[in-house]
């Protein structure tokens, strides 16, 4: 287990990197392999950097589903082992894993798993039990699109099989596959909004779409990283996000293992800066996008779109294809999940002695209500930067990303 000593012995050099992050990774070669037996051709791909050595937040290995616990970041770098299918569901369930595309990266060796553990040689009694295994599966998160997408991947993939052991080795090239697409699905993102990004720059995020809510790169971050790679200054103000805080907790741990500058802010308070003049830009990611172009993300990232509409801030999402619902009309067909009343009565935290803790920061005799997302209207929407490029948030543009 890796604790939170680690950023006690590297402290002074995150701390030197995050005031000059043009000298990140400068003379870094990245076509060097890292993790070979784990990661499937990955390593010219891969960027998220740990103390040192690179991560995926997800990977496969020996059968065993591998996962930087969120739950316990950031005081705490712990990998989370899934010995099998209903482990692994229960990762994504608990938020073990969490973030769109990290989901569906997970729910496809969750799959991946489930074909590989059965043990007859019939291939209809296979798929029959893999028909039952995607029932648990996709029954974790409702609202996250790039669960359902990727499943139904790996298991059209595996239909191509001719007997039951043909289809588990075609899992589990589906598997890595759909890991190592994702990764460059992010970083096309990337590419594509950097150029949006100037010098300078102050930008607002919510929640967290970096590294850790995807396989590696992010969303909402990958312009981002692409940016600081390209030499320019930027600067992002972080909403914390509650009721989990994956803001505080996730994107401002990623930010300062990336060198960029950035400052952690109340949830409320996203309106004052913007009302200053001191953001340029507000990026989010996406959970599901409808085809008219509305888009579900983490509660609380509607009343960022509505005021960055009354200043006239431009207002993107960062999303892959495969969070696009073609079978969702509008944002009204969009499942919203509502998690339990603790995320919002109760905080995890650490405390002056070490140890992590979870207390009331709530009256403990009243009703929480907490749903965990919203949907934003296309009309607050400037754009949505894909790996395909940015489109308009529109029904046309989405029907020519298509094709």
């Amino acid at each position: 287990m890796l604790n939170i000593t680690f950023a006690l012995l590297n402290k002074v050099k995150r701390d030197f990197l995050c005031f000059y992050p043009s000298l990140i990774r400068k003379n870094q070669n990245t076509s060097k392999p890292y993790f070979l037996k784990v990661f499937k051709a990955s390593s010219s791909i891969d960027i998220m950097l740990v103390n040192g050595r690179h991560y995926r937040t997800v990977w496969m290995e020996n059968g065993l589903v591998k996962l930087i616990d969120q739950t316990k970041l950031p005081f705490s770098f712990e990998i989370h082992s899934c010995a099998n299918f209903r482990d692994t569901a229960a990762a994504i369930k608990n938020m073990v894993v969490r973030g769109a595309p990290a989901i569906g990266a997970t729910a496809a060796y969750a799959l991946v798993q489930a074909c590989i553990s059965f043990k007859g040689a019939n291939l209809k009694s296979l798929l029959l039990f893999l028909g039952e295994a995607e029932k648990i599966i996709t029954s974790t998160r409702p609202t996250a699109y790039d669960l359902f997408f990727a499943v139904d991947f790996v298991k059209k993939e595996i239909g191509r099989a001719k007997s039951a052991e043909q289809a588990k080795k075609i899992a589990v090239a589906a598997g890595n596959n759909y890991a190592d697409e994702s990764v460059k699905r992010c970083m096309a993102i990337g590419s594509h909004g950097e150029k949006l990004i100037k010098d300078d720059f102050r930008l607002l995020t919510h929640c967290n779409a970096g590294w850790l809510a995807c396989v590696d790169w992010g969303t909402a971050t990958a312009p981002v990283y692409k940016a600081a790679r390209n030499k320019k200054y930027i600067s992002v103000f972080v909403d914390e996000t509650r009721p989990r805080s994956q803001g505080s907790r996730l994107t401002a741990w990623e930010l300062k293992h990336e060198g960029v500058d950035h400052s952690i802010i109340a949830d409320n308070a996203a309106g004052f800066f913007m009302s200053k003049g001191d953001i340029d830009m507000v990026i989010v990611g996406a959970d599901r996008i409808a085809m008219n172009g509305d888009v579900a993300n983490k509660i609380g990232t509607l009343e960022k779109a509505i005021v960055a509409k009354e200043f006239g801030i431009p207002f993107y999402v960062a999303a892959p294809f495969s969070t696009i619902d073609f079978n969702c009309k509008s944002g009204k067909d969009i499942p919203i999940e509502e998690r339990s009343e603790d995320e919002v009565k109760k905080q995890t935290g650490l405390t002056d002695g070490g140890e992590l803790k979870t207390i009331f920061v709530s009256n403990p005799e009243s009703r929480a209500i907490n749903p965990s997302f919203d949907v934003t209207p296309a009309k607050f929407i400037k754009g949505i930067i894909t790996e395909k490029g940015i489109i308009k948030a529109n029904k046309n543009a989405i029907r020519k990303l298509m094709k």
